[in-house]
């Protein structure tokens, strides 16, 4: 008993050992039938951002759990399409560990990243290897300036996010002096230097332009050299996690001012952070508002089912997987090389909009809604750009 037993462990050892050798599929290998494309994408999924992060996780991964329901079928296959999701920290050099490593996942193309910062040094590695890559947050300008053809994103840049934001401060404000305080990543400056542009353009004074960075949470020393400058208007370049206590904190200062900020402070974490110093608050988001969007009611109905309340950007990760996939199905090939082509001359009604977009990748006719805390919720206040709707 004692030999067979042995041996049987021996068998049974030797089984294991094999079946763990298996590769998993890879793309062009077939799945029970079907072809398996993969699909990467990148976002913070850790760290202060990763609510944001994990909300753009979340609707990648509806977007392709929705296509595989479809049974999509491409160059005569089946496709099964496979999300390969990675944590960059909201960290420009993780970020480009992350892209090698989605390359070397032979992903057929990326959805992100969420930031900035992020998204332009990656871009450079999915440009070098042929991968498409579309952000659904990523609005500085710098990214698509670039000149890489593989580089798209579904949703306004900062040219136009801080032109907007700068008009409406002093047309609709009437802010006369205005301090600005940015967070020197890729997001917080260049949003910072159109919104000046703009604000200066109209007539306002810039009495302050200060700095910070995305890890730091004690203004006290940036907010009281504002105070002195005594500002009709302050305004924020950068994400929630530091906006929040920023808005506490100009609150415990007494600072008589308006507080505006970027699509990075409109959020229902903001305002959570921020407690009852976020309400009067100001703050922008490239599109009309989710009930204002072809489809916005029926995903967030079913976004909230699956998953949760939704943060910020879901919609717009949404909207870059299904416009991926469109131009895969109108090229009849998950080949980058092949249906690039087709993505850029694509016109793609989304959830968030119609989706196409200019020679340098970025999105035609892209619109912004301003927005304020009013009674402890964000409510929309007016929707500009060349496809503005009134927003009630």
């Amino acid at each position: 008993m004692l030999f067979y037993s042995a041996r049987s462990l021996l068998f049974a050892a030797i089984t294991m050992t094999l079946l763990g050798c298996e590769k998993p599929a890879t793309p062009g290998q077939s799945t029970s039938g079907e072809l398996v494309v993969r699909i990467g994408a990148s976002a913070p999924l850790t760290g202060p951002q990763a609510h944001i992060g994990k909300d753009n996780e979340s609707g990648t991964r509806m977007a392709i759990d929705d296509a595989n329901a479809k049974g999509i079928v491409i160059g005569g296959r089946k496709i099964h399409f496979e999300l390969i999701s990675e944590d960059d920290q909201a960290d420009p050099k993780t970020a480009t560990i992350v892209a090698q490593k989605l390359v070397d996942n032979k992903v057929s193309g990326v959805i992100g990243h969420l930031n900035s910062g992020t998204t332009i040094p990656a871009s450079r590695i999915y440009n070098d290897n042929g991968i498409v890559q579309i952000s659904p947050s990523a609005t500085a300008t710098a990214y698509t300036a670039q000149g890489f053809k593989t580089a798209f994103r579904v949703m306004a840049n900062d040219a136009q996010q801080g032109r907007v934001l700068g008009e409406y401060a002093t047309k609709n404000l009437a802010a006369k002096k205005i301090a600005v305080i940015d967070d020197r990543t890729g997001y917080g400056q260049g949003l910072a230097d159109e919104f000046i542009k703009a604000a200066q353009a109209n007539g306002a004074q810039i009495v302050a332009h200060e700095y910070t960075n995305d890890k730091a949470y004690d203004f006290t020393a940036v907010l009281t050299a504002v105070k002195g400058k005594q500002p009709d208007l302050l305004f924020y370049a950068g994400m929630d996690p530091q906006a929040g206590p920023m808005a506490k904190q100009i609150k415990t200062l007494a600072m008589q001012l308006k507080f505006m900020m970027g699509d990075g402070g409109y959020t229902p974490q903001f305002i959570k952070l921020a407690g009852d110093a976020a309400e009067g608050s100001y703050a922008s988001l490239p599109g009309v508002p989710l009930d204002k969007m072809p489809g916005g009611k029926d995903f967030e109905k079913r976004f909230v089912a699956k998953y949760q309340p939704i943060q910020l950007y879901a919609p717009y990760c949404y909207d870059a997987v299904n416009v991926m996939i469109a131009a895969m199905q109108k090229a009849d090939s998950a080949e980058p090389a092949k249906y690039l082509p087709a993505l850029a001359g694509i016109s793609h009604d989304g959830v968030t909009a119609r989706i196409q977009f200019d020679e340098k990748g970025d999105l035609k006719g892209g619109a912004i809604t301003l927005y304020q805390v009013q009674q402890g919720k964000w409510q929309p206040l007016e929707t500009l750009g060349a496809r503005a709707t009134p927003a009630h």
